[in-house]
């Protein structure tokens, strides 16, 4: 609070309420709060992201300046062509969603199998923006349906596998245990003159029981022997990489982001793994915006124990902590307070008042009140009461 104990400024950092609403949606919703009890109050409102769904969006917010967004024709991750877009900030930085092209939602829960699935269609967009001059590159690597390792991207920027007869690969999962060499004569030359960051909200390894099939492949489709076949394939794709690049991955946190994506462009491309909140929050200049603020209001549809693992709010939520600046978590569901209360939520509330039928609760319209409605109540019991009124 300020030295006369009135709330003076607010910052408000929501993730997206999955399939409800934006990150800027429901931080307007907790604004229409704030202004009900507060009129006067300064209110600051960010984008946010950890690397998932909306972050070309929260970062094109967070850095400012001029930007372009491109459609492009690519691969989907059945290779069926699709169209995508990305964007190019100031003319030079090119923002890349790799669920874009090669996201777990372009598919139908049938079509989900990683053996077969690539991210071919994100290396096209990778290629596109290389031809329109962008030579630094921020990958938000959330929400894949591949366990490739990268093969697709690559082989889109002109890297071939081979199996150790010398016979071309597809770029596919079920074929990363049958690669024996990645060909990099026909890559790209402008590669070498790039920068690439990966946002990424896992600590996943490579491979192994903590790895990208053990963990992820499940969820994309793969059964109890297919994750098996990619696990062993990952390995032995962790050999190549570490024979070619010099880089060994097997082990390296991060580097199971997106089905072996990150560990691959890691190797192969000198990549930088940052968790994709701290991208966000660097560019929006978060510990600046938050030096002078009164609260912290952060949020996202379902606070449960993953919200404590690299996500968004879990990025807010250490920040704020760290700057004695006292923070409240919404969420659309809570079922692990605790989780954030230990690292330095100062309060911890879902939005809704009573039980409520999912589908109802994730209603735009009913999302949107139940966020205004909660911030009113946490505003009116933090305002100093004015006791004049009582004299």
């Amino acid at each position: 609070m300020g030295k006369s104990g009135k709330i003076k400024k607010i910052v408000l950092a929501f993730d997206s309420f999955k399939g409800s609403l934006t990150s800027l949606q429901a931080a307007n919703a907790a604004a229409r709060g704030i202004y009900t009890e507060l009129p006067n109050c300064e209110v600051i409102k960010l984008a946010i992201s950890d690397g998932g769904e909306g972050f070309t969006d929260a970062l094109a917010t967070a850095v400012g300046g001029s930007r372009q967004d491109v459609v492009c024709r690519v691969c989907d991750p059945l290779r069926r062509p699709i169209s995508a877009k990305y964007s190019i900030l100031n003319g030079y930085t090119a923002v890349i969603e790799i669920a874009a092209a090669s996201g777990l939602t372009l598919l139908s829960p049938s079509e989900r199998n990683p053996m077969i699935t690539t991210s071919l269609g994100s290396g096209q967009m990778m290629a596109d923006a290389l031809n329109r001059g962008c030579r630094k590159f921020i990958l938000g690597l959330g929400g894949s349906a591949t366990n490739d390792a990268a093969m697709g991207i690559l082989n889109a920027l002109g890297y071939t596998f081979l199996d150790c007869s010398e016979n071309p690969l597809e770029p596919i999962g079920e074929n990363l245990s049958l690669v024996g060499k990645i060909c990099c004569d026909k890559a790209f030359p402008a590669l070498q003159e790039c920068d690439f960051t990966l946002a990424c909200d896992v600590t996943s390894p490579f491979c192994g029981l903590n790895g990208a099939a053990h963990v992820y492949a499940p969820q994309k489709g793969a059964d109890s022997k297919q994750v098996e076949a990619l696990d062993a394939g990952l390995c032995n794709f962790a050999s190549i990489l570490t024979k070619q690049s010099g880089h060994d991955v097997a082990a390296t946190p991060g580097a199971g982001a997106a089905g072996g994506i990150g560990g691959t462009l890691l190797a192969m491309l000198n990549a930088k793994v940052k968790h994709g909140i701290d991208i966000v929050l660097d560019y929006a200049q978060f510990n600046r915006q938050i030096a002078d603020a009164d609260l912290v209001v952060t949020g996202e549809g379902a606070i449960d124990n993953q919200s404590a693992v690299g996500k968004a709010v879990c990025g807010i939520i250490s920040r704020a902590a760290q700057a004695n600046v006292p923070v409240v978590a919404l969420g659309g569901s809570v079922e692990c307070p605790d989780c954030l209360l230990e690292l330095g939520a100062t309060a911890v509330l879902p939005i809704h008042s009573g039980p409520i039928d999912l589908a109802k609760a994730m209603l735009p319209q009913i999302a949107e009140a139940a966020i205004t409605n909660t911030i009113r109540q946490i505003i009116r019991l933090l305002k100093t009461p004015d006791k004049s009124r009582h004299n």
